[in-house]
């Protein structure tokens, strides 16, 4: 669903400003201290249009996200839930927060009752569903089946209340795929039944992770009376113990007794093995308990969302605001068995030294370096540097920084290298003091260039799509040719900033001449700038633009940009705005390109126009990352209040407390962290710097803990009509500019602002 703004309306809420009178709401705020924050968390936004997100339960960064899978096919089926569906499948144990390509979808649970089939499936009672942090349920219709989930961070558990006390069955289907019809696919099955009551094995798949295999271990609280497999449609009574290894289609239907009371199942899980699986099970649910895990879930997320403390005068603020928050805290997730071991990027097992780290995968970094970390540098910031270790790890393990890591696996998802970022951002917080540096830039440097031995290594496989001739262009040339390679403009913009970062953390570590070389290679962005058109225009391999250029033009990965076209990724130099207003000829210029993005026409051009080109207002694309910052960029012109009238104008149009209510892909917390700082009133318009751009707030007060205490901002005369900051003051002192430094976000420090 592509959302478009009115122009008009918006110009005139714009130029209205100008006059606005200074308005008290006369209306009591809410405040979130002492308060229940889960219940204004819906797990159901963006499960509707394209926002790509799961209702089920699981705790934050965990292993299990355990989520009914109602959509195996197609661009909707990425976490394998859609809010319009009428049947549900199966209930697995992994899946991806609002992703564009799907993958996951683990170890396959079905409860049924009634005759037997190969593959049964469940008609899922819309009235019936709820969910929560830490909790999901729903009645099967057909079957007559209340199913209930809760998890650990390593342990599924279901409970499921049968109807029919004579028929009960459970299915566990080991053929179970999300996009099978683009490429994902089980490989093979190692399964064993030890007895009536405990089933594990490994389960291996092939798809957008290259090489993934997902241990588990599987116990019934009650025996089964009876068990067959069926293997590729044929049936086979089960005697225990059953040893099994084979490529077929498994299902497995278990026969549970007669009764009424609820039947428990849980599943522990390891990306090492299924014994491995049988420890973190053990370690984190020895019992029966749900009530106790469902309670246990709740005051985790109760913890984690209340970082944030905010007042708001408006409900849908409250949800947006607390949704975005637990989206937020999703992915990455922790991929470390409970004694520190872990399946690396060289598929070898490991061992962390210090098992409460962690070790993560399913970092969406084109998207999230712009504003998920460096959201958690301020209000988690040994989680932001346990994930910047990650990605070192990866490096040790594979040579390269990750672009996309998916359980143990690289994917070339997206232009650049931004783990880069976010070792820069942690970096310039203050937070990498006792890292390794020299490693830090060893590794930036080995991402940034043409590696033709993992061109040789991977090539075959989908991890092939990490190499590509984008970075071999721009050391040979110092730019990438439009005829040779597709989504240029985007790579080479991208990567001038990235090089910007590897400065950053190389100046850090005393290498001077590293930081001289990669400062210089932050300015080839300036290549592409035309001043004709006033845009970023792809070049040539004759050194010339290309001809024609129609900057509406957008051809998903066949065009010069990505998930784009010129308007979206032309204001994209954050790490040199100086230089780059000073390239365009000066801020009334950046203003008037500001202002023609947002009110031209947002007509889109190109019959294979990308389908990411979401939430438009001229075109700006809300619903795509490349927009992110973009607003923001007013603050560098003389009429700042611009961009703190568009920043309203998002808010409260792009995020709904909706099933639709993520105009795009969440996209592993993106969408939701954009929301969240942007709602506190400030945003990382430069992530590896550390400066953040003050915006327009929704909240009219947030305490934000910090190590020591609380860092409070507080709004006064804030209400729909006053969307104008007046001014600004940061410890009891007057703000000089829009800008302040994350040094200032400190216990006992309060950042007032004043609207009209």
């Amino acid at each position: 669903m592509i959302k478009q703004m009115n122009i008009y309306r918006l110009l005139g809420g714009v130029l209205s400003l100008v006059g606005a009178a200074m308005l008290g709401t006369g209306c009591q705020s809410q405040r979130a201290e002492g308060r229940d924050l889960l219940a204004y968390v819906d797990p159901f936004v963006g499960t509707g249009a394209h926002g790509h997100t799961f209702p089920g339960a699981t705790r934050p960064n965990a292993m299990v996200q355990f989520s009914p899978d109602t959509h195996l096919l197609g661009w909707e089926a990425s976490s394998g839930y859609h809010n319009s569906d009428s049947l549900i499948y199966a209930f697995s144990l992994t899946h991806l927060s609002g992703t564009g390509i799907g993958d996951l979808g683990d170890v396959a649970l079905l409860p049924y009752s009634g005759v037997d089939s190969l593959k049964p499936v469940a008609r899922l009672d819309k009235a019936s569903e709820t969910a929560s942090p830490g909790y999901y349920s729903v009645k099967l219709s057909n079957f007559d089946i209340k199913t209930e989930l809760t998890s650990t961070e390593r342990v599924g558990l279901m409970r499921a209340t049968y109807q029919n006390a004579q028929e009960r069955r459970l299915m566990l289907d080991l053929g179970h795929i999300l996009q099978a019809n683009w490429g994902h696919r089980v490989v093979k099955n190692d399964l064993e039944v030890l007895n009536d009551s405990t089933i594990r094995g490994t389960y291996y798949t092939k798809g957008w992770a290259e090489h993934h295999q997902m241990s588990y271990t599987l116990r019934l609280q009650q025996p089964a009376d009876s068990m067959a497999l069926y293997c590729d449609g044929v049936r086979t009574s089960v005697a225990y113990p059953l040893t099994l290894s084979d490529t077929a289609d498994l299902k497995l239907h278990i026969y549970l007794p007669e009764g009424t009371e609820p039947v428990l199942v849980k599943v522990g899980l390891s990306h090492v093995s299924p014994e491995g699986a049988e420890r973190n099970m053990q370690a984190e649910l020895a019992d029966w308990d749900f009530e106790r895990v469902h309670r246990e879930s709740r005051a985790i997320w109760q913890e984690t969302l209340a970082k944030i403390e905010i007042e708001s005068d408006e409900e849908e603020v409250l949800k947006n605001f607390y949704t975005a928050m637990y989206h937020a805290h999703i992915a990455p997730f922790n991929y470390q068995d409970v004694d520190g071991s872990f399946r690396g990027m060289d598929k070898q097992v490991h061992r962390n030294e210090n098992p409460a780290d962690g070790h993560y995968t399913v970092f969406s970094l084109w998207d999230t370096y712009r504003t998920l970390h460096p959201l958690l540098t301020i209000i988690d910031p040994d989680k932001a540097l346990r994930y910047g270790r990650s990605l070192v790890g990866d490096y040790q393990e594979g040579t390269i920084l990750p672009r996309w890591p998916l359980a143990a696996n690289y994917t070339g998802c997206m232009p650049a290298y931004h783990a880069v970022s976010v070792l820069a951002d942690l970096v310039a917080k203050g937070l990498a003091t006792g890292e390794d540096l020299r490693l830090w830039t060893e590794a930036a440097m080995a991402t940034s260039v043409y590696r033709q031995d993992l061109a040789d290594k991977f090539r075959g496989t989908r991890e092939s799509d990490l190499v590509t001739r984008h970075p071999y262009y721009k050391e040979t040339l110092g730019f990438v040719p439009a005829d040779s390679v597709p989504e240029s403009v985007s790579w080479a913009v991208e990567m001038a900033y990235d090089d910007w970062c590897i400065a950053r953390i190389a100046e850090a570590a005393g290498l001077d001449s590293i930081r001289a070389e990669y400062d210089k290679r932050a300015g080839y962005y300036k290549r592409y700038w035309d001043h004709e058109y006033q845009l970023m225009r792809p070049i040539m391999a004759d050194g010339k633009f290309r001809t024609p250029f129609n900057p509406r033009f957008s051809a998903h990965e066949k065009s010069d940009y990505t998930e784009g076209n010129a308007y979206q990724w032309s204001f994209y130099a954050p790490h040199d705005m100086e230089g780059f207003i000073a390239t365009m000829g000066g801020r009334e210029v950046l203003e008037r390109n500001l202002d023609t993005l947002f009110t031209t026409s947002s007509r889109i051009d190109g019959a294979e126009q990308s389908g990411d080109i979401t939430g438009l207002i001229g075109q700006y694309a809300h619903g795509n990352e490349p927009s992110h910052h973009i607003a923001y960029l007013y603050n560098y012109t003389a009429n700042p209040h611009k961009g703190q009238a568009m920043l309203d104008s998002i808010m409260r149009t792009f995020y709904q407390p909706t099933p639709e209510g993520i105009i795009g892909n969440e996209d592993c917390g993106q969408m939701s962290a954009w929301y969240v700082m942007s709602a506190l009133g400030f945003y990382p318009v430069c992530p590896g710097s550390d400066v953040y751009h003050i915006g327009r707030p929704m909240v009219n007060e947030a305490r934000i803990k910090v190590k020591g205490g609380v860092f409070t901002i507080k709004v006064k005369n804030n209400s729909k009509t006053n969307k104008r900051v007046k001014s600004v003051r940061l410890g009891g002192k007057p703000l000089e500019g829009l800008t302040f430094r994350h040094s200032d976000i400190k216990a006992g420090q309060t950042l007032e602002l004043e609207m009209m």
